[in-house]
């Protein structure tokens, strides 16, 4: 793709991007718009409802009003020709006497001991009826029967005299009556007239704002359905999905005031009935509802004279979807014509923007096969003039490095074919091996010492290092790619045919830019001759090293010999015999012939067992060894060890060898008395024992020749003892570091490796 049509792409999904991030917002601000206007219009619909609801409740009270001045008049009447005590009064008087009165019906209710019942009627029917199911009604003839003034907030209350608002029959659900309670305290029951009539029931009706409804859903095609809920009874067990309801039928607790329960769905309206009612605030839900994508808004009533209540105003949402559809279409209309100008302007403006770099890659082209000639001529001063200038500069300069480059190359052949005759004719074995194990190239030197080159082992990949020294060369090349420096080592490697030859190989890492390994070079040299002659030497030496273990096994047996005899002399000078001090003495003994064969390290080691033992306890022997020969020198003992346990894994005799060694080359060093600290602590990985004395020190220049064999600053020294502990601390894997500054005593640190794991008694050779 050019960069012409790169550039024009990229304007245009700029402003595509823009242009979509535009219509993404006029969206979503229209749907919101739409959305709150429709919850406005739905809460006005609601208010007006309750506003005509409000307006039939003055009307409804007023007639309630006058029809219970009548009632009450009519009990007045009725208590007249009535006996007081209702044994004496029969159905067919009462029945004589309603239509005298022009009521419907009289009942007459007395009080029984947990409820209120009707025992006369002119209606059979309503005889042996309770009122104690039904609420504020009970409440009231309670109130009636006490002699008090009726409390309840619905229907009339007169003086003596209660009447109830409009309601279905209980004997007769069918029928909407009136009812009113006259208590005269001379009797022992309460006159209830009452009317029932279908004029009532009309009159129920028509107070009702369902034409009110109706019109509304006819003025907006929009509005599905309006419902008056009442929360007291809404979501009750008894309330079917349409909102009927078996229990609650009656006008003051049916969940259903007025309007259809067509859209409803009861758990979902429920939860937002009561976050209307607690907030006292519309709730608005989008849902689906019988198919249709709807939206519900429920806005709480609350009227004087009676309970809060909900209206709920279903509105189809397809209104507002149609809004937002058409407002799409023209939005993305308008787009279209947009970005087909904006990209034809786009295309023009990247062609005369990308001409000159339409030259720049033709210089570019030629310079890539080769073509220097011939400069760039571009006359604009901007960054693209700019870049044809360096161009330019770029071509002078590459046409200078190509013929330097000509020329180093034929060098670099010179140097090369220089540096293949001289590894060819050096007299080591050089090799190259890949990451793989495969060799890749070779000297004439290695075809010679192995009888392999590189040839065969394409073929055939040839096996230099035996079986016994696979794990070392393999332990050996990991520590190589982990960026570690390896000095040569000598080991076997095999030939051709089979036979073991002894070399000395030296193996290095060749690593890419990026540090990974590629592959290692081996160098060997053939140690066979010096091996040889070697041997020689040390034969001719063994004589020699016979006169130096007599004298180092002397000069060994030296220490426990002078410590026996400090035993000795302190036993003589008290007169007691200590048995402390004899089981050291015979453990001295036994350390005098151990001492003989623990020697032969100089000349060939031993097999030796090594166990995990604790330093702390290996030093308070050799103090508690040396304490008594010390103190005839008047030399102290200062130990400081750590806490925690300091295992490591060792041969206690060699190690209680090399401590003695130390803490008598101190104690000789002071002979006006001191002080030896011993100190033990701990790092992560090794126990450090620190051994220091307050003797005259050693002077600079011989620091650098301890340890050499009998190298020695005493008369009757033989300078093996520190070569000794040298070789035995070297075969625990640790160090010993002497450190001294003369006049101001000497410092001995050991480092051993912490015994991190308890471990199987292990054996070294």
């Amino acid at each position: 793709m050019s960069i012409k049509t790169k550039l024009s792409a990229i304007i245009f999904g700029s402003v595509l991007l823009i242009l979509a991030l535009n219509l993404t917002l006029n969206l979503y601000t229209a749907r919101n718009n739409l959305r709150s206007e429709s919850e406005n219009n739905m809460r006005m619909t609601a208010m007006q409802i309750a506003v005509s609801v409000e307006q039939s409740n003055y009307s409804s009270n007023y007639v309630q009003q006058q029809m219970a001045q009548n009632l009450r008049l009519a009990a007045i009447l009725a208590a007249e020709e009535l006996d007081p005590d209702i044994k004496n009064v029969n159905n067919n008087q009462l029945k004589r006497l309603a239509k005298k009165l022009g009521v419907s019906n009289i009942s007459l209710l007395v009080k029984t001991d947990d409820d209120i019942v009707v025992a006369k009627s002119s209606d059979p029917a309503e005889l042996g009826l309770s009122t104690r199911g039904m609420d504020y009604w009970y409440v009231a003839l309670l109130e009636l029967f006490a002699g008090q003034r009726v409390s309840v907030r619905q229907g009339q209350t007169l003086e003596d005299f209660w009447s109830g608002p409009f309601e279905f029959s209980t004997s007769t659900p069918k029928y909407i009556e009136k009812w009113g309670y006259y208590r005269d305290p001379s009797r022992n029951y309460i006159i209830d007239p009452y009317i029932r009539s279908t004029a009532v029931s009309d009159y129920v009706r028509i107070m009702e704002p369902e034409e009110l409804i109706k019109r509304s859903k006819e003025v907006n095609s929009g509005l599905l359905e309006i419902t008056g809920i009442n929360p007291k009874s809404f979501a009750s067990e008894s309330m079917q999905p349409d909102g009927s309801d078996s229990v609650n039928y009656k006008l003051q607790n049916r969940p259903i005031q007025y309007g259809t329960y067509t859209y409803g769905n009861v758990e979902e309206d429920r939860v937002a009935i009561m976050a209307a009612l607690s907030k006292d605030a519309p709730v608005t839900l989008e849902t689906e509802a019988l198919g249709k994508r709807v939206l519900k808004s429920f806005i709480p009533i609350s009227q004087p004279g009676i309970d809060d209540y909900v209206i709920c105003v279903v509105m189809d949402y397809s209104v507002i979807s149609s809004v937002i559809k058409k407002e799409l279409v023209n939005n993305i209309t308008t787009s279209v014509l947009l970005l087909v100008i904006f990209f034809v302007c786009s295309y023009a403006l990247a062609g005369v923007v990308t001409r000159p770099i339409q030259d720049i890659l033709r210089k570019v082209s030629d310079v890539a096969v080769g073509k220097f000639e011939s400069p760039l001529n571009v006359a604009s001063r901007d960054e693209l003039g700019q870049l044809a200038s360096r161009i330019n500069a770029m071509t002078s300069h590459l046409l200078q490095h190509t013929n330097q480059l000509g020329k180093t190359l034929e060098e670099n052949r010179a140097v090369k074919e220089h540096l293949e005759s001289v590894i060819n004719g050096t007299s080591d074995a050089i090799h190259t091996v890949d990451m793989e194990g495969r060799i890749t190239s070779t000297n004439r030197a290695f075809e010679e010492l192995y009888g392999w080159n590189a040839a065969d082992a394409q073929i055939k990949m040839p096996y230099l290092v035996p079986a016994t020294a696979q794990k070392q060369e393999e332990a050996r090349l990991q520590e190589l790619k982990n960026g570690a420096v390896l000095p040569p080592i000598e080991t076997y490697r095999l030939k051709r045919d089979g036979s073991i030859v002894e070399v000395s190989v030296s193996t290095s890492i060749i690593r890419d830019e990026d540090g990974r390994p590629q592959s290692f070079v081996h160098v060997s040299r053939d140690m066979t001759e010096r091996n040889r002659i070697e041997e020689l030497l040390r034969r001719s030496e063994k004589l020699t090293t016979v006169g130096q273990l007599a004298a180092g096994v002397a000069h060994e047996i030296r220490n426990p010999l002078t410590t026996l005899r400090g035993f000795l002399q302190l036993q003589k000078e008290k007169g007691l015999l200590i048995p402390l001090h004899i089981d050291l003495m015979l453990s001295e003994l036994e350390r005098i012939n151990m001492i003989v064969s623990e020697f032969l390290i100089l000349a060939k080691p031993q097999a030796v067992h090594f166990q995990e033992k604790d330093v702390r306890y290996i030093l308070n022997d050799v103090i508690s060894l040396l304490g008594s020969q010390a103190h005839l020198f008047g030399i102290e003992f200062e130990s400081q060890f750590s806490e925690q346990p300091a295992m490591v894994h060792c041969e206690e005799n060699q190690l209680k060898q090399v401590f003695i060694n130390i803490v008598k080359n101190a104690i000789e060093a002071m002979p006006e008395g001191g002080t030896i600290t011993v100190k033990q602590q701990m790092d992560e990985n090794s126990v450090i024992i620190v051994l220091s004395d307050e003797g005259e020190g050693i002077p600079e220049d011989m620091l650098p020749k301890l340890g050499e064999p009998f190298f020695t600053n005493k008369e009757t020294g033989t300078g093996l003892g520190l070569m000794v502990s040298q070789r035995i601390i070297q075969a625990h894997k640790g160090s010993m570091e002497i450190r001294s500054e003369y006049g101001s005593g000497a410092e001995i640190t050991i480092i051993l490796p912490a015994a991190r794991e308890p471990g199987p008694q292990s054996r070294i050779d």
